[in-house]
């Protein structure tokens, strides 16, 4: 069992972690203009929409489970606050962009970043500014902005809610050598739960794989020196990585941001490269019906960034598609806003 300083730790650390974000989230929804523009029509919410004392709730849970994982030895406590100084001037860059975030989202300019040249390189449901962000996908700005973006959409648990993939991870690779075992993110982004699993797993062979190629230059700056990690620069739909050579592949956050069809692909990519009996986690957004008292909140969530997939991602069936590219569905385990399903290849 931990030591009790540790636990007081962990909880001022992480108190201090979702008031930081919190502040940010209430500052900027007095700073931003109105959900729907003047100009569009009222949209029409079917379900409930959470009182504030539930979020917190189902937020305190998640970190109460958080540390009995910690506790419990399946991962390591999180790394400490950054420095106030790195924390304010992040905070400053996040203000100043979200300015312009908000311009874009009341004109609706969501598709600045297509053009010419980058059609010629990139699938057209990429060339989108998701979120309304600056840059889309494309720029060092948005890749150095974009973890400040998602601790305050989610009010500093996003990294809490990310750690919940350590779990099946740890069961997944107990008893195996690290050095003879490989795992695969698939859309890594800037890095981050590379960085969990390179901390957690030394020995372990990880590749981070994603599209951006300012996202893979910022998970390279962050990850470089750790010499079982390696990064692809590459399109999920076609991945070039051998078959049946991963052990564990995850994958965070990306689903709700393919169209239904590329989703298929993509889960086939997966089941492809996965070894027969190896596990599959998949983290994203909570779908309808998962936490019912959340639902509302879910169906305002396209409606406020531009998430043009996600309804159709709150109806997908992820059993059923994993299931026809021989993937079963072990275990889906709720995480405040997010969940975790594991899937184990058949064979």
């Amino acid at each position: 069992m931990a030591h009790p300083l540790s636990r007081l730790g962990y909880g001022i650390g992480q108190g201090a972690r979702v008031a930081w974000y919190a502040s940010h989230y209430l500052a900027l929804n007095r700073m931003r203009g109105p959900l729907v523009p003047p100009d569009e029509k009222p949209v029409s919410i079917k379900g409930p929409i959470p009182k504030w004392q539930g979020v917190v709730a189902r937020m305190r849970d998640l970190f109460v489970q958080d540390w009995k994982n910690i506790e419990a030895g399946l991962y390591r406590a999180p790394a400490g606050l950054m420095s106030p100084a790195d924390a304010v001037a992040a905070s400053l860059r996040f203000f100043r962009d979200a300015r312009k975030v908000d311009e874009r989202r009341l004109s609706r300019r969501h598709s600045e970043v297509m053009s010419d040249e980058l059609r010629a390189r990139y699938p057209r449901y990429y060339l989108q500014n998701f979120h309304y962000q600056t840059g889309g996908w494309f720029s060092e700005e948005s890749a150095g902005l974009y973890d400040t973006q998602v601790e305050v959409l989610f009010s500093g648990t996003a990294f809490a809610m990310r750690r919940q993939a350590l779990v099946p991870l740890a069961h997944a690779l107990r008893g195996g050598d690290q050095r003879r075992l490989h795992m695969l993110e698939v859309a890594c982004g800037t890095g981050g739960f590379l960085s969990d699993a390179a901390l957690n797993y030394p020995r372990l062979n990880v590749t981070g794989l994603d599209l951006s190629p300012a996202y893979i230059a910022k998970a390279r700056a962050e990850l470089g020196r750790r010499r079982n990690v390696s990064l692809i620069e590459a399109n999920a739909e076609a991945m070039p990585v051998d078959d049946a050579s991963q052990d564990v592949v995850t994958c965070i956050y990306l689903f709700h941001e393919l169209p239904p069809k590329i989703r298929k692909t993509v889960a086939g990519e997966i089941a492809r490269v996965l070894k027969p009996g190896g596990t599959f986690i998949l983290v994203d957004a909570l779908q309808t019906g998962d936490t019912p008292d959340f639902d509302g909140l879910l169906e305002v969530f396209p409606i406020g960034f531009h998430e043009p997939y996600f309804t159709s991602y709150l109806a997908e069936d992820f059993a059923k598609l994993f299931d026809a590219r021989g993937l079963a569905q072990k275990s889906v385990t709720p995480a405040f806003l997010s969940k975790v399903i594991v899937f184990q290849k058949r064979g």
